[in-house]
């Protein structure tokens, strides 16, 4: 208690025994305030804001790979969360770029099929959704394996893309997610 002086340490009449708490005998001082009325108190504002249920960066099921994400919403500043398919499919140009890069069948170039194939459909289903899309301009094998696992998250499809050596789709798609995904997670919060 060194920064206080003298003359103040008697008006508290304060003392401290060695290894224990501080004691102050406030009898010098009038009661009303150490009981203040409810009128006297300070109260915290009180606003008409919805709480935030953004996921945050210390979830468990927030990917590693996705921690950079650090633009915030607007109303919490919490981080973008993990985009999935779904979020991944309202990008038209995203997705017309992967369409070109896993559309086309050359046997040597790991594409749609393999993907699918990863990710539990059978080769019967592999087979009718090829010949279904076959020359159709308006749907393409890509968006329809897409579409069936769109509650996937695209880190998943990353990995994807790493364990067939898509280096292409996984830089853009991790450009879209470093890019893109924030931005566009944000305006769908502000609507």
């Amino acid at each position: 208690m060194g920064d206080i002086p003298a003359s103040n340490m008697s008006s508290l009449n304060a003392y401290k025994e060695p290894f224990d708490a501080v004691t102050l005998h406030l009898s010098s001082m009038p009661s009303r305030y150490l009981s203040p009325s409810s009128e006297d108190r300070i109260r915290q504002p009180v606003e008409d804001v919805e709480e935030c249920t953004c996921p945050t960066s210390s979830s468990p099921d927030y990917p590693k790979e996705l921690q950079f994400l650090t633009n915030p919403c607007e109303k919490c500043f919490c981080p973008a969360p993990p985009p999935k398919i779904s979020d991944l499919m309202n990008d038209k140009d995203l997705l017309d770029l992967l369409r070109l890069k896993l559309d086309p069948n050359h046997c040597t170039i790991k594409n749609w099929k393999n993907f699918a194939s990863r990710w539990g459909m059978s080769y019967d289903e592999l087979t009718l959704l090829e010949h279904r899309t076959q020359g159709s301009l308006s749907h393409s094998p890509t968006q329809e394996f897409l579409l069936r696992y769109n509650q996937k998250t695209v880190t998943e499809l990353t990995e994807l893309c790493r364990i067939y050596q898509r280096i292409d789709v996984l830089r853009l798609l991790q450009s879209w997610i470093e890019k893109d995904w924030p931005s566009r997670w944000q305006h769908t919060q502000s609507i």
